[in-house]
């Protein structure tokens, strides 16, 4: 396989996988396990239960701090994303593969062609050539998906057992312009049903 040449954050010439050559890696990765759909790491726990004795207050405590781990976490995982060159599969007409839920548009996009291996064997396309483009993890969000005509958001390494994350069109993520979380008037949309159908992200690889 020859890859593109030049700066990797821009998407570059097409590279085409034959994803039958990465299924010994995929499944030594995974244990020789059949593939599952992965949980996002966004998803929240279920939250503690106030211990028989203890006040709510201490229950509360334990929450917000559960709460803010959560944010540094996510908070370290989209830096890292920001900062890396990720794999976009292309559809027949040469244009990112997306899937739709939620009413928002995800592009699919793999850390490596080892995570792409996976999501085409859950999907039953193991066996055919792929065509995926490398693009910088910051100029996707910064960059193209603004310049989406409906609302996208990135479903990362879909069909990768616990190594799956979503990053959903919102501040903090993407520019303020291309954020669902904004009204015209610039007031917090209510996101809880995209958010529901969001955490449900194994869907996205059928």
């Amino acid at each position: 396989m020859s890859d593109h040449g030049g700066d990797s954050s821009a998407a570059g010439h097409i590279r085409r996988s034959r994803i039958w050559d990465y299924i010994e890696d995929a499944d030594a990765s995974a244990g020789e396990a059949p593939a599952r759909e992965p949980s996002s790491p966004s998803t929240p726990p279920p939250s503690p239960s106030v211990e028989q004795g203890s006040s709510p207050g201490t229950g509360s405590a334990h929450h917000s701090e559960q709460a803010s781990l959560r944010r540094r976490e996510f908070a370290a995982l989209l830096g890292e994303f920001r900062r890396t060159a990720v794999l976009l599969p292309l559809g027949e007409d040469g244009s990112p593969l997306t899937a739709e839920l939620g009413g928002i548009r995800w592009i699919y996009a793999f850390s490596d062609e080892a995570t792409l291996a996976r999501f085409a064997i859950v999907r039953g396309e193991g066996a055919r050539e792929w065509a995926y483009e490398r693009v910088l993890g910051a100029r996707l969000l910064d960059a193209a998906i603004p310049a989406m005509p409906v609302p996208c958001g990135v479903a990362l390494d879909v069909g990768s057992e616990g190594e799956g994350a979503l990053f959903p069109p919102v501040r903090g993520i993407v520019p303020d312009g291309a954020a669902v979380d904004v009204e015209d008037d610039g007031a917090p949309a209510d996101l809880q049903g995209i958010e529901d159908k969001a955490d449900r992200n194994g869907e996205f690889a059928r």
